[in-house]
């Protein structure tokens, strides 16, 4: 039954599009620069975009993902190691 089980359980089939990045930025790359404030910080894993969260006014990661299809990010907040592919709407 196990086995089963094992074989529904759904799986991002974007892992392999993570790289190593480094944040390009302290903060939301485009609130940083109209002088804009966010709630949360998103690191894409794909190219390093730092954005701000969906609770935020501008929504940045959220843009930067419909803007690139870059579909995996992770909380750019300290202590903080979450990541979340939008295509397939799931925690990795």
């Amino acid at each position: 039954m196990s086995d089963l089980y094992a074989s529904k359980k759904k799986t991002c089939s974007h892992r392999d599009l993570i790289q190593p990045v480094t944040g390009n930025s302290t903060g939301c790359e485009e609130c940083m620069k109209t002088g804009d404030k966010w709630v949360h910080l998103r690191l894409c894993m794909i190219c390093g975009h730092v954005g701000c969260c969906d609770n935020s006014k501008n929504k940045h990661a959220s843009k930067h993902y419909q803007e690139t299809g870059h579909p995996i990010i992770r909380s750019f907040e300290p202590g903080e190691s979450w990541m979340w592919c939008y295509e397939d709407k799931m925690y990795l």
